[in-house]
């Protein structure tokens, strides 16, 4: 199996090319702005693209995908909820279990909400996942953005499900680089804490925008590094409520 991503330079959003073998059948995985090199790999070695799968909704993800598969002649498959959030409809719908079959590769669709109601995982012939913004290296996604399913969603999702991957799973985020399942089961701070090996934070802080003029009191659990390169904040509100946000909405 060959791989090969992009990533635009702004939002740090990844587009993929998955292929069996070189001139064989492969698929892309969401749209960046960024896909001609992708694109022209494929039609360089004669590769039939067959599919383009959309992990999830959000913009950096999507934009460009009519486009993209329109020039391979190729459906775009995704979430039902996908469908009904994005400008350029997609042409069949996908859902947790279902296994699509192209050439040599078997790709397992695992729903994975929590950053998003939406939020599909693609697990490639048990070997490589593309885990989009719900686990990257070294962080999770967010919890508090529109259309969030919450924390306990996306806790659900890492540990409940990717986390239940063989150790060797290369993953393959919807941001910046890639890691395994074993690696990030020892030293991702959130999965750290979730399995009890690190305690928690207990330290006050106030949560929301930088500008707003009210603000949330909480309990800072994890302060740990973001892939882009800010802060990622794990924050128990005063009603216990947990959630997972930016760096920049925290105030310590």
């Amino acid at each position: 199996m060959i791989l090969q991503r992009v990533e635009q330079s702004d939002w740090l959003s990844n587009a993929y090319l998955i292929v069996d073998e070189p001139g064989g059948k492969g698929v892309l995985v969401d749209s960046n702005t960024v896909t001609d090199p992708l694109a022209e790999r494929a039609e360089r070695e004669g590769t039939e693209i067959t599919h383009l799968l959309l992990t999830h909704h959000h913009y950096d993800h999507v934009v460009g995908a009519r486009k993209l598969a329109d020039r391979f002649g190729v459906p775009i498959f995704a979430h039902r909820l996908t469908d009904e959030l994005i400008d350029d409809k997609v042409d069949e719908t996908i859902a947790d279990g279902d296994v699509i079959e192209t050439g040599d590769l078997r790709i397992e669709v695992m729903h994975t909400p929590g950053h998003c109601a939406d939020h599909l995982a693609l697990n490639f012939n048990a070997s490589d996942c593309v885990t989009a913004d719900v686990l990257f290296r070294g962080t999770v996604g967010g919890t508090r953005a529109p259309g969030a399913t919450g924390f306990e969603d996306l806790r659900s999702s890492v540990m409940d499900r990717l986390m239940k991957l063989a150790p060797e799973t290369r993953i393959h985020p919807g941001h910046r680089e890639p890691s395994t399942i074993g690696t990030e089961w020892e030293r991702n701070p959130f999965v750290r804490i979730w399995r009890g090996l690190d305690e928690e934070g207990a330290e006050t802080c106030t949560v929301g925008p930088a500008d707003a003029e009210q603000r949330e009191e909480a309990t800072l659990v994890l302060w740990a590094p973001d892939y882009d390169g800010t802060n990622k904040a794990w924050v128990r509100f005063a009603d216990g409520a947990d959630a997972i946000v930016g760096g920049s909405q925290v105030r310590r």
